[in-house]
């Protein structure tokens, strides 16, 4: 039953509470009213959210580390502060 008024029109009560009716109660005016299920989206979208916001905020500071460093290399490099130089190794193994 689906609604109260259903179980009104019924008369229907369960049984184990049936026994904890206070004497001289009519069951058919009691009305059993239960919470609803939990739903659990919310905690499951928030907990995506928070993990999503922290992977772009750390994605977000390696990317500004990333172009900091690159500036800071073409900066000194430029003003002759310091030479970066990659070297591959000619030597072949026999």
């Amino acid at each position: 039953m689906r609604y109260p008024e259903d179980q009104i029109n019924a008369g229907h009560i369960p049984a184990d509470l049936l026994g904890q009716l206070p004497p001289g109660t009519e069951p058919k005016q009691i009305v059993i009213v239960q919470a609803a299920p939990r739903n659990y989206t919310g905690p499951i979208v928030l907990a995506i959210t928070v993990a999503g916001g922290i992977a772009l905020i750390i994605l977000m500071v390696a990317v500004t580390l990333h172009v900091f460093a690159a500036a800071t290399v073409a900066v000194l490099s430029a003003t002759g502060g310091v030479g970066l130089t990659l070297k591959r190794s000619s030597h072949r193994s026999k």
